[in-house]
């Protein structure tokens, strides 16, 4: 489904332009809504933001730098 995953504040925002229901995009397979979780934030750049991660933590030679 394009535009998801929803956020709880989406679903149940009055602005709904969609072609599919709230309840479809809430919950897209019956078991999702025994186990459903919610997003904090919808995608960005729908896939490509999924294949193109940017990490903001510091290198790896960071953390061999820490006190222990």
């Amino acid at each position: 489904m394009k535009n998801a995953p929803h956020t709880a504040g989406a679903i149940a925002s009055d602005d709904w332009s969609h072609p599919y229901s709230r309840e479809q995009a809430a919950f897209p397979l019956p078991f999702v809504r025994a186990n459903k979780h919610w997003p904090g934030v919808g995608r960005i750049d729908n896939p490509y933001g999924d294949r193109n991660l940017m990490c903001s933590c510091p290198p790896v030679e960071e953390y061999a730098k820490a006190d222990v």
